[in-house]
């Protein structure tokens, strides 16, 4: 289908990657006839999925196959464009999106694209942690009010692994769209509106979930930081509505909104005593945030609450994920910033206990002060490791390792849940720390984590 907006339009995707985001989005912009030129600091062997998967679609449909430009970006393509879209990965100050805005064109993104045509209502969902599982479990709760109601369905996506162009052409007005949006996603949509000027997110509801530093390495600050989350409400009026945690970001942000102010310590009783299937005060908090944005979408809260504990958690998140000669093991992947981490230690006290690997400018203080409570701590190597370790020698703390690959760190958390006496400890694998070095993403991470945990315990 093409349309008025794209037909002919010189479009650059700037980082086309293997998660889906870029493949989507040069889908998108050929669906719509743009002209498409897709450029990644990644060569062609590294991309050959995605590459070969667009080329695919290309012939599939009938467009004209892609320009590749791979191995290097080259500013007189982002010069020429008439349009860039960038992965929110890629920072403002990039010398290649200066030069594009120098030239006087367009800057968008994967979001900014599916929210110009979304018909669905919307909710969207930003913090630091709990992001991934508050999403999931509106979705779940949705997916199970649009099957009882028999009128329309619920879809998922954004920073949670799925780019909404994926499902764009398929949305009617009868459906619901959950959106988890990352700081980066939020301050690529500041100012953007559509062709007759209205803001482009506007969700009807914005919940945000616990606020902690992130992303130092990028922001330096965390105003700055936040500065990109308070967007995800910035547009909201009286007709839509804002939910938060009862602490100081979320009663500032609160203080902000002009939509309906929601608090998360103002829940009903049915929510405050949720029975959840996922283990943790943290993840009892994202179910309640949850419910308190269903109950505003107008759903019963008797089915909420009896949908919420049903809802089995999401992978990479405190995932009990084998059982084996008596002992649990838990894939805790995505906890990317050390009070993940020590919120999860603090579920599952006395575990063997896998952390740490690369820093992104975070303190370790939060982790340092958990560690106590476990029944052995692993280190993986990496620079949060090395701001973690005399932390732990301060609270007289032993470890193992700092281990250089994940199947040492592995064999010595098995040996160790193994040999225990009595009743054996969990094992716990939860870094705290960024994924990249040692992996491609947390999510990499994670699945490297189970295979390896097969490969050991039989």
């Amino acid at each position: 289908m093409a349309n008025i907006l794209y037909q002919g339009v010189r479009a650059l995707v700037m980082g086309l990657g293997l998660s889906g985001g870029g493949l989507e989005t040069a889908k998108f912009l050929l669906s719509r006839g743009a002209v498409v030129t897709v450029t990644d600091t990644k060569n062609e062997a590294a991309l050959a999925p995605s590459v070969d998967a667009l080329k695919a679609f290309a012939a599939e449909h009938g467009y004209p196959v892609p320009r590749f430009v791979l191995g290097r970006h080259e500013t007189a393509d982002f010069e020429a464009a008439d349009m860039v879209v960038k992965n929110p990965i890629v920072h403002p100050d990039s010398p290649y999106l200066l030069a594009t805005e120098r030239a006087s064109r367009r800057i968008e993104s994967d979001i900014s694209l599916f929210l110009a045509e979304n018909p669905a209502r919307l909710t969207a969902v930003s913090g630091s942690k709990g992001k991934s599982t508050t999403v999931s479990a509106i979705h779940h709760v949705l997916h199970k009010w649009h099957e009882k109601t028999g009128r329309g369905k619920a879809y998922s996506g954004g920073n949670i692994g799925f780019s909404p162009l994926s499902f764009l052409d398929t949305l009617t007005g009868d459906d619901d769209v959950v959106l988890e949006l990352s700081s980066w996603q939020l301050g690529d949509l500041r100012g953007k509106t559509d062709t007759a000027g209205n803001a482009l997110l506007v969700p009807r509801i914005a919940v945000l979930t616990a606020i902690m530093s992130d992303h130092q390495n990028w922001y330096h600050g965390m105003e700055p930081y936040v500065a990109d989350k308070r967007v995800i409400y910035r547009y909201q009026d009286e007709t839509c509505a804002t939910v938060t945690t009862d602490d100081d970001w979320g009663k500032r942000f609160l203080s902000e909104t002009h939509a309906k102010k929601i608090c998360v310590a103002d829940a009903p009783r049915e929510l405050k005593t949720l029975a959840p299937h996922i283990p943790g005060d943290h993840n009892k908090q994202n179910l309640m945030l949850a419910g308190l944005a269903l109950a505003e979408l107008g759903l019963p809260l008797p089915f909420i609450v009896d949908a919420l504990e049903q809802f089995p958690g999401i992978e990479h998140r405190l995932e009990c994920f084998r059982e084996h000669a008596g002992i649990r093991y838990y894939n805790d992947s995505a906890a990317t910033v050390p009070e993940a981490a020590a919120s999860a230690l603090a579920t599952l006290p006395g575990s063997v206990f896998i952390t740490g690997g690369t820093d992104k400018d975070l303190d370790f203080t939060p982790l340092a002060a958990v560690c106590a409570k476990a029944r052995a701590v692993i280190l993986l190597a990496g620079t949060g490791t090395d701001k973690l370790t005399p932390l732990l020698a301060q609270n007289g703390v032993a470890y193992h390792g700092p281990f250089d690959t994940l199947d040492e760190a592995v064999q010595t958390a098995v040996s160790l849940a193994g040999s225990a006496s009595g009743t054996r400890p969990p094992v716990l694998f939860s870094p705290g720390c960024t994924s990249f070095g040692m992996f491609t993403n947390e999510f990499d991470r994670g699945r490297q984590f189970k295979a390896a945990i097969a490969r050991y315990t039989g």
